[in-house]
Order: structure tokens, then C-alpha cells, then sequence
């Protein structure tokens, strides 16, 4: 069922315990209200398909069991309070009725503003209650596993439930992919559509049908211990402008995404690949040359397809990034067919797969990292049938294809291999905490306490 229900009580399962402190912890910090709904968004990773949901292509997440919990209470007037449980965030507060959002502000909570202002945008009519918020996360930060989409998703689930407002799980979803943008990152939904609607077992093709993953295997997440926060570099937005940029020829004022050109153009995934490899050359593209095939100044194409504050003396990698999106693309496909058929070769056949996929993400699309190459290497050599990059690249983790009955050994050897048998005392320090094995687990869900 597509709409949010709220149960009774704490649900029994892993995080009773660890709910149950957090409201415990709520009583503390704030002492002159009792907690009333507890609200949980989970991580996600993906395991094919990478930079493309933007594009317009179809990809394949998974949410994890790392989640984003809130613990909160209505209060009266515009107040927002919010707090971490983890004492290296501080705490803040905001009024309902007057509060911006800065990408260029370090503060945690601006993700949880994001959520807010999602709501307020969906239902202007309503004025909002104040409260008094506890947060705690279990995702690493800044690790490719969706934590600042997961706090969006969260405060908006809190924001909605705090209000009494009826809210679909899709509709909030769709509401979140797009307020995330306040924050300055122009994803495209697959994060948020995974925290909002994926089911325990199934990992998701979005667009949005559950896929059973199969049985025998098991997916294991691997932190590269390096980190790279979307909001506050431009790596990301630079993609998503190359992606838009290279589709633009037909109908520039229109025409905003590869699937978008596709379509318009009646061809398959294979036919616009081959037109953009002969059609777009290797060197890298200036503003002055886009903006002359196009036959439009340099101010309008910044004004209608890029961010203002762009560095004129940028270059796009144009071919680059086309050749990965088509075949990325192409790629989910043939994983959703694989996962679909029953052939006796099929895991080897996703390892593959994945292994293209973090090939082009490293050389076409440059999103990966050494760090990222070294620990998908050794990952492979531990015994993984495919091992690729997931979220955004640049730092954060990988995400491995491993037969169950390898499963310790895999884990024993990139333990030794990457962490403990390396000179970086920070993998060393972070062994224990940095590789685990995932199913695919359930999305969204609020309690009354």
C-alpha cells in the first residue's frame, strides 16, 4: 500500500533497543515534553546503474538497514528544536515562518530544513507546528549510501506526521527529490524513491517495480574511508550539466536529459549511443563552442541550462559522459533480465555487468577515486564476482556480488588486504566497521509512541 500508516509502538525488531534509548534520550534532552511519533528513513545502495537516474534512466537501489531516525513532539508557535544524538553535531533550531536554506552552511541540520520546506511547498495552506526533534543516523556520512537524502526523507515524514497530513509514499518521494535540490544538488530521485518505497527482499528497478535479487549471493558494502559531501563541491552538478549539455541539439530549450532525446528521436538505447559517439568529439567542449552550435549566446545557455555562479572557463566532457550514461543504462536493463531469467551462470553474468559498470564510472564518467579503484581491486581478488563504486563516486563505498559460502572469506581477506594490512592507520582503526553484508530492507515507516 502506497500510503504512510502510523503503528503503536515500537516495532519488534534489530532496532528495538536502540529506539527505545532514543526515547529514553528525547526525555533528556528535552525534559518539558514527552516524545510522540518516532520516524525512520533508510539508506540505500545501489547496485547498478550510477549518474543515470538524472538522465532519465531506469537504476537499481536497495535500502540497507543503516536508517536516519527521528524521535520528536509538537509544541506550540513556529519553533523548530533539533538535536543529534551524535555529540560532534550541534544542536540549532529554526522558525517555521522565516528560515532560509544554505548549501554554503555547514550545518547538518540545512539537510533537515530541506525536508521542512518540501512540505511547506506541497501544502502552503497549512501552517506548520513547531517541535522539538532528536536525530540519530547509523549511515556513515558522506559514504554513497544516501545519508543526507535519508535525513531529507525523514524530516519530511516528520514534518508531515507532526502536521497530521496524509501524504502517499510516492508523492513524498517525488516531494523530496525535489526540495533536496535546495541544498544545491540537482539529483534525480533514486534516493529518496528508495528510502520511500522499497520492501524488505527486493531491491528496486525504478522505475518502480520490486526485483528479487537471487538466492546463493549475498551484497557486501565496503567503505573507502574517503568522503566527498555533494553540497559543498561541484564534481556532481558539473555531471549533471555535461548530461544535459550533450542532449540539447534537437530542441535546447526543451530537451533536458539523454531519455528525454531518446524519446523524442523514436531510437533504442544502442542507436543514440552510436549517434553520440560520431556526433560528439573527444576534446572537451567550452561554454563559447556549445553555446555556438547551439546558435544562442553564452548568458542565455548559462540562464536556461546551468547554474549561475558556473566557471566560464570550464570544459565539458560531453562524449565522455554520453558514451557512460547510454551504456550504464543499458547495463540495468541487462541486470534486471538476468535477475529475471534462471540460467546457471547468472551470478557470474552480474559480476560482470557490475564490473563494467565501475570501468565506465573510473574512465568515462571520472566519478571514481584511487582509493575507490584499490578497494574494488582487492575486492575482486578476495573473491567477489563484481565490484563497483555506489552513490556518487569520488570517495564513500563499493558494493560487492559474493557467493553466500564465500561470504567470511571474502570479508576476512579485504579485511586483511585494504584495512589491516595496509600503512593508513585510519583503515586499520576502522576495519571492523567499514565492510558489511546487506539484504535488501524495508523503506519508510512512522510509530506513535
Amino acid at each position: 500500500m502506497d500510503l504512510i500508516s502510523i503503528a503503536d509502538g515500537i516495532p519488534q525488531n534489530p532496532n528495538e533497543e536502540r529506539f527505545k534509548q532514543l526515547v529514553e534520550k528525547f526525555k533528556t534532552v528535552y525534559a518539558d515534553v514527552q516524545p510522540q511519533f518516532l520516524c525512520r528513513a533508510p539508506g540505500r545502495v545501489n547496485l547498478i546503474g550510477e549518474h543515470i537516474d538524472y538522465c532519465g534512466y531506469s537504476v537499481l537501489p536497495m535500502a540497507v538497514d543503516q536508517d536516519i531516525v527521528s524521535v520528536f513532539a509538537a509544541v506550540d508557535g513556529n519553533e523548530v528544536e533539533i538535536s543529534n544524538n551524535d555529540q560532534s553535531f550541534k544542536e540549532g533550531s529554526f522558525d517555521l515562518q522565516n528560515f532560509s536554506i544554505s548549501y554554503e552552511n555547514a550545518n547538518w541540520y540545512e539537510y533537515f530544513k530541506c525536508g521542512v520546506q518540501g512540505i511547506r511547498d506541497k501544502y502552503p495552506d497549512i501552517k506548520l507546528k513547531g517541535m522539538k526533534v532528536l536525530i540519530d543516523g547509523t549511515i556513515p556520512r558522506s559514504a554513497g549510501l544516501s545519508s543526507s537524502s535519508a535525513l531529507v526523507v525523514c524530516a519530511a515524514l516528520t514534518t508531515a506526521i507532526n502536521n497530521g497530513i496524509n501524504i502517499s509514499k510516492s508523492d513524498l518521494a517525488e516531494l523530496c527529490a525535489e526540495c533536496e535540490k535546495y541544498i544545491g544538488t540537482q539529483g534525480g530521485g533514486m534516493d529518496q524513491a528508495a528510502s520511500c518505497l522499497a520492501h524488505s527482499g527486493s531491491a528496486m528497478l525504478i522505475s518502480f517495480n520490486p526485483l528479487k535479487t537471487p538466492v546463493g549471493c549475498a551484497f557486501v558494502v565496503t567503505h573507502s574511508l574517503t568522503e566527498v559531501n555533494k553540497a559543498a563541491t561541484d564534481h556532481f552538478n558539473i555531471r549533471v550539466s555535461e548530461c544535459r549539455l550533450a542532449t540539447q541539439g534537437l530542441d535546447w530549450r526543451t530537451i533536458r536529459k539523454p531519455y528525454e532525446l531518446q524519446t523524442a528521436l523514436g531510437w533504442t538505447i544502442n542507436e543514440l549511443e552510436k549517434f553520440a559517439t560520431d556526433s560528439l568529439h573527444e576534446v572537451p567542449y567550452t561554454l563559447d563552442e556549445v553555446a555556438g552550435l547551439l546558435d544562442v549566446s553564452v548568458d542565455e545557455l548559462i540562464a536556461i541550462s546551468l547554474k549561475a555562479n558556473i566557471n566560464r572557463e570550464q570544459k565539458f566532457e560531453l562524449c565522455k559522459r554520453m558514451k557512460h550514461v547510454l551504456s550504464e543504462a543499458n547495463r540495468v536493463l541487462l541486470f534486471k533480465e538476468v535477475c529475471d531469467s534462471n540460467t546457471h551462470d547468472r551470478l557470474e553474468t552480474l559480476g560482470e555487468l557490475m564490473n563494467q559498470s565501475h570501468n565506465s564510472c573510473s574512465r568515462l564518467y571520472e566519478c571514481s577515486s584511487n582509493e575507490l579503484d584499490e578497494l574494488t581491486d582487492i575486492c575482486r581478488q578476495s573473491g567477489a564476482l563484481g565490484s563497483r563504486l555506489t552513490g556518487a563516486g569520488w570517495g564513500g563505498c563499493a558494493v560487492s556480488l559474493v557467493r553466500q559460502e564465500n561470504l567470511d572469506k571474502f570479508i576476512a581477506s579485504v579485511r586483511d588486504k585494504f584495512y589491516i594490512g595496509s600503512n593508513d592507520s585510519k583503515r586499520a582503526s576502522k576495519a571492523d566497521q567499514s565492510i558489511f553484508p546487506t539484504l535488501p530492507g524495508c523503506g519508510i515507516y512512522a510509530v506513535r509512541l
